[in-house]
């Protein structure tokens, strides 16, 4: 694919219809994260997670749809509202409710919390609770894709809050200076923490913010998994095959609060309530199944029920697996 010194280079025709296999997975996926992240809100409503939690209900198109275009090997890294990049990537409930909950089965053996946890097996570099300070690391794993030419994309995610940030545009001009395969996917849930784009951002089509680095971009209806994954192809394929980076913006919504502690009062009970019935990325698929695909109401349930088990023994391990040793302190420290 040639190199195009233009903002937008989307293919204007629609995604390609996903099989009833791919809409069952997508929908088995999405759902896992809307249950787990339900399971953390009350489970932090109860005490039993300390300090911040932020969570991803009504995002999850966006990690699941990208996750279905890339490629083993690729990596993935994220800001502070990760649950359900962690999950996308396959790594284990149990390990992130323990890690929620401080326990030593944790994914970051009890001691990163919810903004902090890390698998190399799934390729998942963090979580990070600085805002935008992802952006250089993911363009970090990207120079290092390109120094070993193994066929590798960073899938570097923040915010429409982060895209402020100045290392983001540093990290911009690096990237596409030495093109790097990075594929930025911005996660525009409208309100950053709690102030709206519209009073924070002089430029609000974020896919244009490469366009003075010569960075290709393009606008992508972050509830609609498919429109998600046909977008992640076509910058995925535009990074692997040497052309550099490209931004996705992906627009989306979470119908929680920028953290358990917000209340949420800077926009109103109608507009969750518009978004939550008109565009909920997960009853999108699963009217499809119903009426495309010809899946029945008891097949669905079944996959809700599989969900709330995985959950539910994710809750039960993160609340009795024991805390860690005192010694635990001291490993995993630069010295």
């Amino acid at each position: 694919m040639a190199k195009k010194s233009i903002a937008r280079v989307a293919d204007a025709s629609a995604p390609a219809p996903f099989t009833k296999d791919q809409d069952l997975l997508a929908y088995r996926e999405m759902l896992l994260i809307r249950r787990f992240e339900e399971k953390a809100g009350q489970m932090y409503g109860m005490g039993l997670i300390g300090g911040f939690c932020h969570l991803y209900i009504g995002q999850e198109a966006v990690v699941v749809g990208m996750q279905m275009a890339m490629k083993p090997g690729d990596q993935v890294i994220t800001g502070y509202r990760d649950h359900g990049h962690m999950l996308s990537t396959g790594m284990a409930a149990r390990g992130v409710m323990a890690e929620l909950t401080g326990r030593r089965g944790g994914l970051s053996k009890g001691k990163g919390g919810s903004m902090h946890m890390f698998s190399i097996e799934k390729q998942f570099f963090g979580g990070h609770g600085i805002v935008g300070a992802q952006v250089s690391l993911g363009t970090g794993l990207a120079f290092a894709d390109r120094y070993r030419n193994n066929g590798a994309v960073s899938v570097t995610y923040f915010g429409d809050g982060a895209a402020n940030q100045g290392q983001v545009y540093e990290s911009f001009n690096m990237a596409e200076l030495w093109k790097l395969p990075v594929v930025y996917v911005i996660e525009n849930n409208k309100y950053a923490m709690g102030t709206s784009v519209s009073r924070a951002s002089a430029q609000q089509d974020f896919s244009k913010r490469g366009t003075s680095f010569n960075i290709p971009g393009e606008q992508v209806d972050g509830m609609d998994v498919q429109a998600v994954k046909a977008a992640g192809e076509r910058a995925l394929a535009f990074a692997r095959e040497g052309n550099g980076p490209y931004i996705l913006e992906m627009q989306t919504y979470r119908y929680r609060g920028h953290s358990m502690s917000d209340p949420a009062k800077y926009r109103s009970k109608e507009e969750v309530q518009k978004m939550r019935t008109e565009h909920d990325p997960i009853e999108q698929v699963r009217n499809r199944l119903l009426e495309t695909h010809g899946a029945t109401e008891d097949e669905l349930k079944k996959f809700d029920a599989e969900v709330r088990e995985i959950v539910n023994e994710a809750t039960d391990f993160a609340t009795n697996d024991p805390e860690p040793d005192a010694s635990e302190l001291y490993t995993d420290i630069l010295r």
